[in-house]
C-alpha cells in the first residue's frame, strides 16, 4: 500500500497542469469571524468574499459575533481560517485585559493586513458633547464582553481627563445593540469607528451626532490616551457618517478590522491570501466608503496591533511595500510578545491556585514589568 501516496501525488501534478493559476491561489472553502452584521468588519469582509469568489471561486462563510471571545474561539479552535479583529487582537496577543484569566493569556496571533481606522468619541447631536470634557455625567455605551470598545474609550476619556467614574457607563449585550442605542435615547455617545452603519441611522435620526475632537495638537491629552492605550495615533478623518462633503473629524487612527490569523498558520496559505487580497482590490475597494484604505501601501505596514505573519511578510517585500524599519518593528513585536508568553507561563505554574481576580490582577502588574524591562 506504500505506493499508493506516491500515485495520488503524481496524478495530483499532472491535474494541476490543466487546472487554471488562479484555482490554486486560494482554499476552495475557508471561514472568517466578523464583528457583527451591520458593522464596518462584517460589511468589508462581505465585500473581500464576494471578490475572492468571483475571481477564484473560493466559499467563504462568515461567522458574526459581538464578542471579541466570539471571534476568537473559532480561530484559536482551528474552526476559522481567519478572524476580522479589531483590538483584542492586541489584548488577546498580550494576555490583557479579559485576557488576564488563567484560561486565556498571551497567544502567539499574527496579522495579515489591517487598514487605518478613525475613532473617537461619537455623541448624539443633542447630547451637549462638543469636547471630549463635557462627557462627564453623560451615558457612554460600552459593549459586554468587548475590551476592544470599552478600552478604547476610556483611553479617549482620558484625552478629556476624565476616568469611567466621571460617566454613566452603560452595557449593551452587543456591539450592534451599543452603536443604536444613542437613536433610541438609551445613550449619549460611544466610541466607535465613524462609518459603522447604526451612525448613519444616528446622522439621520432627530437626535443628530457630533465628534469631539481629537486635537493633535493637544500633548497632555495624548500623553493620557496613550498611557491607557498606546496603539493609536492622530488622525484626520473625511469619511464619516453625517460629515459634510470636503470636511475633516480630528480623531485617532487605529487598525481595523485587523485580518488574523495563528503563527502556526502556513506561510505559503497566508502569502496566498495577502496576494489574492492584493490581487482583488480593485473588485473590492468601493465597496463601503474607507475600503480604499485596504491598499496594501497602508494596511500591509506597521504599526498594527500584532506582528504581521511571515507569509505576508514574504509578499509585501516581493512587491516592494516591506521595509528593513518595518522588519525591525516586526522582530521587536515579536520579542515582545516572545517575552510575554514565556512570563506567562512561568506566573500562571506559580499562581495557578489563585481567585481568578487576584490572577489578573497580578498578571496585569507583571505584564508592565515586562513591557518595561523591553523599552
Amino acid at each position: 500500500m506504500t505506493h499508493h501516496p506516491k500515485l495520488g501525488a503524481a496524478i495530483g501534478a499532472l491535474m494541476s497542469l490543466t487546472l487554471p493559476a488562479a484555482a490554486q491561489e486560494l482554499p476552495d472553502t475557508m471561514v472568517w469571524t466578523s464583528y457583527d452584521v451591520g458593522s464596518a468588519g462584517y460589511a468589508e469582509a462581505s465585500a473581500i468574499a464576494d471578490a475572492f469568489g468571483k475571481e477564484y471561486g473560493t466559499r467563504v462563510r462568515i461567522q458574526p459575533s459581538g464578542s471579541g471571545i466570539g471571534r476568537l474561539q473559532p480561530l484559536l479552535q482551528g474552526r476559522a481560517d481567519y478572524a476580522f479583529l479589531a483590538t483584542e487582537a492586541f489584548f488577546l496577543a498580550e494576555g490583557a485585559y479579559d485576557f488576564a484569566t488563567p484560561e486565556w493569556g498571551p497567544h502567539q496571533l499574527r496579522a495579515v493586513a489591517g487598514r487605518p481606522a478613525g475613532i473617537t468619541l461619537i455623541a448624539a447631536g443633542d447630547a451637549g458633547i462638543a469636547t471630549v470634557e463635557d462627557a462627564r455625567g453623560k451615558r457612554i455605551a460600552f459593549v459586554a464582553g468587548n475590551p476592544s470598545v470599552n478600552v478604547k474609550c476610556e483611553a479617549i476619556l482620558a484625552f478629556g481627563g476624565l476616568t469611567l467614574d466621571d460617566v454613566e457607563v452603560i452595557t449593551f449585550p452587543t456591539y450592534a445593540s451599543a452603536m443604536s442605542s444613542m437613536t433610541r435615547n438609551e445613550s449619549d455617545a460611544t466610541c466607535t469607528t465613524p462609518t459603522t452603519s447604526q451612525l448613519y441611522e444616528l446622522a439621520e435620526s432627530p437626535r443628530g451626532i457630533q465628534y469631539a475632537p481629537l486635537e493633535p495638537a493637544n500633548q497632555e491629552g495624548w500623553d493620557k490616551l496613550l498611557k491607557v492605550l498606546p496603539i493609536m495615533s492622530p488622525s484626520d478623518e473625511d469619511v464619516a457618517a453625517g460629515l459634510a462633503e470636503g470636511e475633516t473629524a480630528k480623531m485617532a487612527a487605529y487598525r481595523y478590522p485587523v485580518i488574523t490569523t495563528t503563527e502556526d498558520k502556513s506561510a505559503d496559505e497566508v502569502y496566498a491570501f495577502i496576494k489574492a487580497l492584493d490581487e482583488t482590490y480593485d473588485m473590492y475597494k468601493d465597496g463601503t466608503a474607507a475600503m480604499d484604505r485596504w491598499t496594501l501601501e497602508k494596511s500591509g505596514k506597521p504599526a498594527i496591533d500584532i506582528p504581521f505573519h511571515e507569509g505576508a511578510v514574504r509578499y509585501l517585500r516581493e512587491i516592494g511595500v516591506w521595509t528593513d524599519e518595518d522588519e525591525s518593528w516586526n522582530r521587536t513585536r515579536i520579542e515582545r510578545l516572545n517575552a510575554l508568553t514565556e512570563a506567562w507561563d512561568t506566573f500562571s505554574a506559580e499562581n495557578g491556585d489563585m481567585e481568578e481576580a487576584a490572577f489578573a490582577e497580578g498578571w496585569m502588574a507583571r505584564r508592565q514589568e515586562v513591557i518595561a524591562s523591553l523599552k
